[in-house]
């Protein structure tokens, strides 16, 4: 592949030029202060209006996408969703309204909404939906109030802990922490789930709650979720559901019936819109009856043969976002469900768990596995093996990108050493994930026979090894002269 040259700027360039304005010109002096005139012009790249249109083009085309190929990124379920949905979204009666629009002018809408709500609902195993938040994070942050403010509620604002096992996502003690918990660590036993002996140990009078996802983020389910539902509850804590992982179980088993009490759920991940690129995305949260009363306003309701916005409750903890949440997003998941029907939730997560065992199984004799069962949605394999062959998880998923794949997950979850997270979704066929392992043990035997060739990865792509440190803490984010 060719090298990519950024630095387009030729002195003297212009790519374009401005019609006269047709009105009389004033110098900027006796328009503007003084003190807000540039003394100097503005630094600016110099090209033509055809280097910048090739130049963007050729970006465009360099960009990774689901179109365009698999991508096995743990954690994330990045599947293909059907571009039917993109054009439900972008109808005009959806695209085209104003948020503070009059109820009667907004029916439809509203009774998307109302019904995404009950279907949602259904597939948790909740009493009521809340679709404000506008992504999974948010969520999170919204349901943890939720828990707060039923504590608080019963008099019980003591309970000032979060318990959070060591394999959950990475946003569950940040949220818990930001929201201003104490967060506590429930370790893991060696089938990589929740250790029961850990769990009682940190049980207290002030334990607010308990945040954990089924399947947990090694992919495995919690056979003991249950216990664990019982001995939170009998301790006064309420349980907290990352819906991130709702893509292994819809349909077969539902949150609501493990005895969660609060559930976010990842539209963006599950339930159709792209995921990626920073947004948008949303993250409705659903309650049981308890919580209800405490759910975001404004609520949608059906009152005398009328959807609106209601606004009448005394214990919400509030608006958690502008307007309604992410309409557009909303749109494509009733879209999404609506043609896939039950039966199609409960088949998609069925082939999810299928692949993932499939890919599991295909590498598992080169790569050390540290949890033999069954796995759900998602697997972590660990790169121990050729680390000490001379070459680490990092190289090999920069190898990866030479064979015309995405990385995937690296290096977590933090409890798995040289962790590489692989999530292969329902959307792919039995043909990619055979290619994918072919390129998978391509580089298991390169790692073997030459491993200077994967240390040194990529070779093929545009830019080669980068300062990542450096990169994430202190980018570049525009033009300036001679970068």
């Amino acid at each position: 592949m060719e090298a990519l040259i950024f630095e387009k700027s030729v002195e003297g360039r212009r790519g374009v030029t401005l019609p006269a304005s047709g009105v009389e010109e004033r110098p900027l002096s006796e328009l503007l202060p003084s003190e807000l005139l540039r003394k100097e012009l503005a630094e600016l790249p110099q090209v033509t209006e055809l280097e910048a249109m090739r130049h963007f083009n050729r970006l465009s085309q360099l960009n990774y996408s689901i179109d365009t190929q698999f991508y096995p990124l743990g954690s994330c379920t990045m599947k293909y969703n059907p571009k039917v949905n993109e054009m439900a979204a972008r109808l005009d009666g959806f695209a085209n309204l104003h948020p503070y629009q009059p109820d009667e002018t907004t029916q439809g809408a509203l009774e998307l909404m109302h019904t995404l709500e009950k279907w949602l609902a259904s597939v948790t195993g909740m009493h009521r939906v809340t679709l404000q938040p506008a992504a999974g994070a948010h969520g999170e942050f919204t349901g943890i109030h939720l828990i707060r403010a039923y504590h608080e509620s019963r008099a019980e604002g003591h309970r000032t802990k979060m318990l959070v096992p060591n394999s959950a996502h990475g946003t569950n003690p940040a949220t818990a922490a930001l929201a201003g918990y104490e967060v506590v660590t429930v370790g893991s036993n060696d089938r990589g789930m929740v250790d029961i002996d850990s769990l009682k140990a940190n049980l207290s009078s002030d334990v607010a709650g308990i945040m954990l996802t089924n399947p947990n983020t090694l992919g495995l389910f919690e056979e003991d979720i249950l216990e664990i539902a019982g001995l939170v509850h009998a301790a006064g804590g309420l349980l907290y559901y990352d819906g991130a992982n709702t893509n292994a179980i819809m349909g077969t088993v539902r949150p609501g019936d493990m005895g969660f009490d609060v559930v976010h759920l990842n539209l963006h991940k599950t339930f159709s819109t792209p995921h990626g690129g920073g947004g948008p995305g949303s993250g409705p949260v659903g309650v049981s009856k308890a919580l209800e009363p405490f759910l975001p306003t404004p609520t949608v309701d059906y009152v005398d043969g009328q959807y609106r916005l209601s606004f009448d409750r005394p214990q919400s903890i509030g608006r958690v976002r502008a307007y309604f949440g992410n309409f557009g997003v909303l749109v494509r998941a009733y879209a999404y469900i609506a043609s896939m029907g039950r039966d199609g939730l409960t088949q998609a997560s069925k082939d999810a768990v299928l692949n993932a065992n499939y890919l599991k199984a295909r590498l598992q004799d080169l790569f050390e596995v540290p949890h033999a069962q069954h796995c759900m949605h998602e697997f972590v394999i660990s790169g121990d093996r050729q680390k000490a062959q001379g070459a680490n998880t990092l190289a090999m998923a920069k190898r990866l990108l030479d064979y015309g794949y995405h990385a995937p997950t690296i290096y977590f979850p933090l409890i798995v050493h040289e962790a590489m997270m692989l999530e292969p979704t329902e959307t792919e066929s039995k043909d990619t994930l055979d290619a994918f392992v072919v390129a998978m043990r391509a580089i298991a035997k390169e790692v073997e026979t030459t491993p200077e060739l994967v240390v040194s990865a990529p070779h093929s792509t545009p830019v080669a090894r980068v300062d990542e440190t450096t990169a994430a803490r202190k980018p570049i984010l525009r033009w300036r002269k001679g970068l």
